[in-house]
């Protein structure tokens, strides 16, 4: 039956349709602006007038191009739903249509930003079995919470009537509902985001973004008055000295506490109906639902600082696209005590162990974790040499924290089988324990080096899906017995 009643989004949708294009567009404008060399002249005799405005003109073209775009694009949207169907048809020029069966739709994602939640509005992700490159399969730009909570109402109402309508056609008696209240699995402190901000990448990202801004400054930075200033400054005394970069390094925490807080406030994670919902967000609120059978591996990390005070990270490797654009990694628990991280876990997935002994790497592979680092060392330190000597000599000492760091991963490398589980424990810096179902396995691969064959060792990797490449996990340097082992264990779930 052809619904009559067709919905659109809010006219904020041409809004924030025309701000992410700007957001696209602030490099290269930069990038045109440097390249101008910031000379926009407002002198009609100048020669140069006119050149020096058309990047500006460029610029402002783009931007009305944008901003027609985003006002086509709210005024074609319309969806409605049709046949146990949600339908979407958008476009001027070009019609797109996109039909989407409601028993595909997996979940529904939401997003608060600032024009949304000053219209009492929300942006609705549509995830499907089949979102498997990490986009959602429709975005509602902009509706009412109220409309938000319609589809849902009559995706999972047209859902109920199918299942109804399949059991009473096997005669089997109704099952009652499956409703069950939700519960809070996980809630971050304010505590929680202070140390989530001191041990995460967040001081090193600010570090980064300020130097990445002086380079592109750097002709108008007056360095040789700094190192005048610096030079002088440093004889005041060590007191000073530390004073000083005690203040940077405050300055720097507190960015980075601010960028935690912005990103990380009110963290919770609920389960309710074999469903995890996460929420966070401060200037934007966010949303995301993960059916639990979509999750194909549990990855739990310790970088070495948080390792060193107990804490680790839960991230979950899904078939959904988590909320969408850069952000498709799902993180379960951001920060977490290692001692308190087994029993959410447990209550999530009691299919898994979560702690169990691992075959690890025999004595002689120890070796391979940092000689193959020498064949990048060896022509940096002979440039060091050539350049530097005598001084460039001290450059031989790379390779103790080079072997110490493949020392560091030898002893955390392992794995472990039981039953339908396999469990990797590896590192890079930070130490890594992927966990997943024989069944969730997409792909198998056994890695053999010539000098590898010689000693009897494998690398062995498996992958599994999530986003569109997929993600991996390998244990390097085995014995070749234990990963003839964990391929046969693979082969039976084939077989």
């Amino acid at each position: 039956m052809m619904s009559e009643q067709r919905f659109k989004l809010h006219p904020v949708s041409a809004v924030v349709d025309f701000v992410k294009g700007l957001k696209e567009l602030i490099i290269p404008f930069i990038i045109l602006f440097f390249a101008n060399g910031f000379n926009v002249t407002f002198n009609p005799g100048d020669g140069s007038f006119w050149s020096s405005l058309i990047p500006l003109g460029i610029f402002i073209l783009v931007i009305l191009v944008g901003l027609v775009n985003g006002i086509i694009k709210w005024w074609t949207y319309v969806y409605w739903f049709e046949e146990k169907e949600l339908r979407v048809e958008y476009g001027l020029l070009v019609k797109k249509k996109r039909y989407i069966p409601f028993d595909r739709i997996q979940s529904f994602n939401y997003k608060e930003g600032i024009f949304h939640r000053l219209f009492g509005l929300v942006q609705v992700m549509v995830e499907t079995a089949g979102s498997t490159n990490g986009k959602p399969e429709v975005i509602l730009t902009a509706i009412t919470k109220d409309a938000a909570n319609q589809i849902e109402l009559v995706t999972r109402k047209g859902n109920d009537e199918k299942r109804e309508n399949e059991q009473r056609e096997e005669a089997m008696v109704p099952a009652e509902s499956s409703q069950t209240s939700a519960r809070v699995i996980h809630k971050m402190r304010t505590k929680d985001l202070f140390i989530l901000a001191t041990t995460s990448s967040s001081m090193g990202v600010v570090i980064a973004g300020v130097a990445a801004v002086l380079s592109q400054f750097a002709e108008f930075i007056p360095f040789e008055w700094i190192f005048e200033e610096v030079s002088h400054f440093i004889k005041f005394g060590i007191v000073i000295v530390s004073l000083a970069v005690f203040v940077t390094f405050l300055f720097t925490w507190i960015v980075a506490v601010i960028i935690t807080f912005i990103n990380y406030y009110d963290f919770t994670v609920i389960e309710e109906n074999e469903r995890l919902t996460i929420t966070r967000g401060l200037l934007e609120k966010k949303r995301v639902t993960i059916p639990l059978n979509r999750i194909q591996a549990i990855k739990i990390v310790e970088n070495p600082l948080r390792q060193m005070f107990g804490f680790a990270a839960v991230a979950v490797e899904s078939a959904s696209g988590g909320f969408g654009g850069e952000e498709k990694k799902i993180t379960l628990f951001p920060l977490i005590k290692k001692k308190h991280l087994y029993d959410p876990l447990q209550d999530l997935f009691p299919q898994f162990e979560w702690q169990q002994s691992l075959t690890k790497p025999p004595r002689k592979a120890k070796p391979f974790f940092y000689r193959i680092d020498f064949i990048w060392m060896l022509p940096v330190i002979a440039l060091c040499l050539y350049f530097w000597f005598p001084y460039g000599l001290l450059s031989v000492l790379i390779f103790i924290p080079v072997i110490l760091i493949g020392l560091w991963q030898f002893k955390t490398t392992g794995f472990a089988i039981s039953g339908n589980q396999l469990t990797f424990c590896y590192r890079v810096f930070s130490r890594v324990t992927f966990i997943v179902e024989r069944k969730r396995i997409q792909a198998m691969e056994s890695r053999q080096t010539y000098f590898q064959k010689r000693s009897e060792l494998t690398t062995v990797q498996v992958t599994v899906m999530s986003g569109l490449t997929g993600a991996t996990a390998k244990a390097m340097n085995l014995e070749n017995k234990a990963v003839e082992d964990i391929m046969n264990w693979f082969e039976k779930s084939t077989s």
